[in-house]
């Protein structure tokens, strides 16, 4: 160490500080720091001070103190007032007292225990000494007492400070009065919680203790009313104690199991993460190492075979049943899996002046596999379609690189709301579907809170043309910006005036080209759009009560359609981004025109990934397995369009050496991998070609559908590259079966 003469007691006040790590109460937490210094000494990642065992509690041990331990044979109405006292000192004489009783009395002895402690002297007035117990933090775990709370393992690891343990509870052996175990515990259960408030800031709500049944029923507990419900695992000792617990407050469940707010950015990144899995889930909110691992693996296999099913790209037995293992754990959510991967897009948001956010809705089909439980309609006509919701938000450069996933709800449809259209209608927003969209955009303000320097602009089509969007839009001038697609059967008015009118009369300002990408059977093409743009105070929906709001309006429309084409192309953008030019207002087209790029996200979820394939029994696995497809998906769509944005950068920002040389190899059909990697966009096209791409002069770069293939293909072309030239397997894939090749293995 640099200071080898410092206490540990100073170490650890050093490092509270610089972590700024302190109780609720605005203390240094040093015994939380003092004990994971401890740990780390014992891992060998640093070396402490020699201890001075000086500790106050074991200068006490050598100290007796004299107690005159009463014979009391009674009812408790003749034992008179039975009073509960509160140990304010270890080294006070009701602190000596208190250990004196347990070390001679109690089978466990005095302690130590854990955490923050509270204890309590039991005596009356007539006979003195009567008892005494003892209270600590709440056990961090515990299976049947967690399913009886029933939170999740996010809501435990933040509420389990509300939570304390009676460990220490002792009735005097020369004490025979009945009832009066009870009463004392039912005297100590009405004052804990505040003196426990008192001591520490955190009002406890619930109680609970452990009772060795080889020694006692627990009547004493059961009596005072706690309750019964489950037992430990009985690893300390082999001995499985019967767990009680008692509330201490009314709503308790309420309070244990609510959700902390969930703060993007507030866990640490990894500094040199492994591959690119722990690079994108490095800040995953799991708190077991080996759901962590798991969750890496199964991205990575997923993504080196992204049409196969998990059997098939899983690759082997063991990691088959893993998989399916971790998306029937209740720990794993969608949001847990797309937490992180959101965290990781935000970096890469920073480096953007201008991100566009498009949100969107698609239907996720399962009606192949109909034994799904938790399923619902998708359709509001076509009962035989089952399966769930998605909507999501994707963040874009303006130039299409998808950036990563920022949001994504998915929900399942009640089958009994069929037909009930036009009740939800006279329903606040808060209840109807529509309200997807702000929370999305909610969700996209907390992304540009942490890029002050990057302007999000949150774009949506005609079914987010939705007035309560436009108010929260507008309430803060720092947020996102909205940029909206006006749905004419809104009826939106100006003044007096109705919106599409009045902008159909302002004057053209000039020609913008646009490209409409290819739909169906229907050709893409250029059209050529004249453009208008206005300021507008839109008037709020009648009956409202909403105030007007100040936007912008450009309407477009298609000046000379070709004959027998589709109909020509007529839209009305709605925004918050200023729009005072020409300029301006054609940036605003081009920026809901790259809407499309959400499209071609789902299509790449959808059809790339296979999703509908997925069987996992229920939808709550079935949501979980979509997190990680989400961020498989775009990794796809994100390569495809790299090779288009940075096209001569070499190809090893993306592929390792073994992989761009089993590709080369691969594609030449020649043992000798070529000197020097290839370019990122030669090493997407022959990516691409391998995965079915024609690779002609004017066909340009490949698509997402060729990707896919070909990722597919190259996954099993560098199996065979290693096999056959020994070569290091890739840090990124781990789904070799290194049982049947051990030689090949690390």
């Amino acid at each position: 160490m640099a200071e080898p003469s410092i206490s540990r007691s100073v170490l650890s006040r050093r490092v509270c500080e610089w972590m700024d790590w302190r109780t609720s109460d605005g203390r240094l937490e040093e015994g939380s720091c003092r004990k994971g210094l401890v740990k780390l000494h014992r891992l060998g990642v640093l070396d402490l001070p020699a201890r001075d065992a000086t500790y106050a509690f074991e200068k006490s041990r050598s100290r007796s103190v004299a107690i005159d331990i009463p014979e009391v044979v009674c009812s408790l109405r003749d034992l008179g007032t039975v009073e509960v006292h509160p140990v304010t000192s270890r080294r006070s004489k009701t602190g000596m007292v208190w250990k004196s009783l347990m070390d001679r009395y109690h089978y466990l002895g005095s302690g130590p225990l854990c955490g923050a402690q509270m204890r309590y002297i039991v005596r009356c007035e007539t006979y003195g000494y009567l008892g005494a117990l003892g209270f600590s933090s709440g056990t961090l775990a515990l299976r049947d007492r967690d399913e009886y709370i029933g939170w999740s393992e996010r809501a435990r690891l933040s509420n389990i400070r509300h939570v304390v343990t009676n460990n220490r509870f002792l009735i005097l052996p020369s004490v025979h009065v009945d009832n009066l175990a009870s009463h004392v515990l039912s005297l100590t259960v009405r004052r804990l919680a505040d003196d426990w408030s008192t001591r520490y800031h955190v009002r406890p709500v619930l109680a609970e203790t452990f009772v060795d049944p080889t020694r006692f029923d627990g009547t004493c507990y059961k009596a005072a009313g706690w309750m019964k419900v489950g037992q430990s695992s009985g690893r300390r000792d082999g001995v499985k104690k019967d767990l009680y617990v008692s509330a201490l407050a009314p709503g308790w469940r309420e309070t244990l199991c609510a959700e902390p707010t969930v703060c993007l950015g507030e866990v640490c990144r990894p500094e040199a993460p492994l591959h690119w899995a722990q690079h994108e889930f490095g800040t995953v909110r799991l708190y077991d190492t080996r759901l962590k691992e798991r969750l890496y693996t199964i991205a990575q296999d997923f993504f080196n075979r992204p049409q196969a099913n998990i059997p098939e790209a899983c690759g082997s037995k063991t990691r088959t049943v893993g998989a399916y293992r971790f998306f029937q754990n209740e720990k794993i959510t969608l949001d847990v899996i797309l937490t992180p991967h959101t965290e990781t897009t935000i970096e890469r948001i920073k480096e953007h002046a201008v991100v566009l956010a498009p949100q969107d809705t698609t239907t996720l089909n399962y009606s192949a596999h109909p034994a799904t439980e938790g399923l619902g309609p998708i359709h509001t006509i076509d009962d035989t379609c089952i399966g769930m919701l998605l909507h999501d938000t994707v963040a874009f450069t303006e130039e299409g690189t998808p950036l990563g996933v920022l949001d994504a709800q998915c929900w399942v449809r009640d089958p009994e709301d069929r037909g009930k259209s036009e009740r939800r209608k006279e329903l606040p927003i808060a209840q109807k579907e529509s309200m997807k969209w702000l929370r999305s955009f909610r969700k996209v303000a907390q992304v540009q809170k942490l890029c002050p320097q990057t302007m999000l602009v949150s774009v949506g089509d005609r079914e987010s043309d939705i007035y309560e969007l436009f108010l929260e839009a507008c309430t803060d001038p720092s947020g996102p910006k909205v940029l909206v697609r006006s749905e004419r059967s809104r009826n939106r008015k100006v003044e007096e005036e109705y919106l599409w009118s009045f902008m159909a009369h302002q004057p053209v300002t000039g020609s913008v080209k646009l490209h409409i990408p290819k739909r169906g059977n229907k050709a893409a093409r250029v059209a050529i759009v004249a453009l208008r743009f206005s300021e507008i105070m839109l008037k709020p929906p009648k009956g409202s009560g909403y105030p007007l709001v100040r936007l912008w309006a450009v309407y477009i429309e298609e000046e000379d359609a070709h004959a027998g084409s589709e109909s020509p192309i007529e839209w009305l953008l709605l925004t918050t981004v200023e729009v005072t030019t020409f300029e301006q207002a054609k940036k605003c087209v081009e920026w809901y025109a790259a809407r499309w790029g959400i499209e071609v996200y789902h299509r790449t979820l959808k059809s790339g990934c296979r999703i509908k394939d997925r069987q996992l029994g229920t939808a709550n696995r079935l949501e979980a397995c979509l997190g990680v497809d989400m961020v498989v998906a775009w990794r796809i769509y994100h390569l495809t369009m790299l090779g288009r944005e940075v096209p001569d950068h070499p190809c090893t920002v993306f592929f390792e050496d073994v992989e761009w040389k089993a590709l080369c190899c691969y594609y030449t059909q020649s043992p000798l991998p070529p000197q020097t990697p290839p370019t990122l966009s030669q090493a997407i096209m022959i990516l691409g070609i391998i995965g079915g791409h024609m690779g002609r002069k004017n066909d340009g770069m490949p698509g997402t559908q060729c990707i896919w293939r070909g990722l597919q293909r190259l996954d099993i072309a560098v199996d065979m590259y290693v096999i056959f030239t020994r070569d290091e397997f890739p840090k990124i894939r781990q789904s070799y079966p290194y049982a049947l090749f051990p030689a090949l293995g690390p």
